[in-house]
């Protein structure tokens, strides 16, 4: 199980996202349009700075749904391998078997 802290603090990441989404595109649309003056694409870069840097969706982190862990993510189901490997060994997947030789 991963710290509880740390998965508090990837849900505040994920708030901080969805809040500031829209800004941060509008703001990066102005700073990538070559027809826009200099400045004005300048100071849309300067705006999109002071934003939180938690606000980045690039800081965002793919965590277990129900252990936390932070690696070894299947996007697909939103575990990771070892919450699987668990799940499927009690049956609670189906049509997942666990493998034996």
């Amino acid at each position: 199980m991963a710290k509880k802290s740390m998965i508090a603090r990837e849900k505040k990441r994920e708030k901080l996202v969805a809040k500031y989404a829209a800004k941060r595109a509008a703001l990066k649309e102005i700073a990538n349009d070559e027809s826009k003056p200099m400045e004005e694409r300048f100071k849309a870069r300067l705006e999109l700075a002071k934003l939180p840097r938690n606000s980045s969706p690039t800081r965002l982190h793919n965590r277990c749904q129900l252990t936390g862990r932070p690696h070894a993510y299947y996007r697909k189901l939103k575990i990771s391998r070892i919450a699987l490997r668990d799940l499927g060994s009690n049956g609670q997947i189906p049509g997942m078997v666990k493998s034996s030789w």
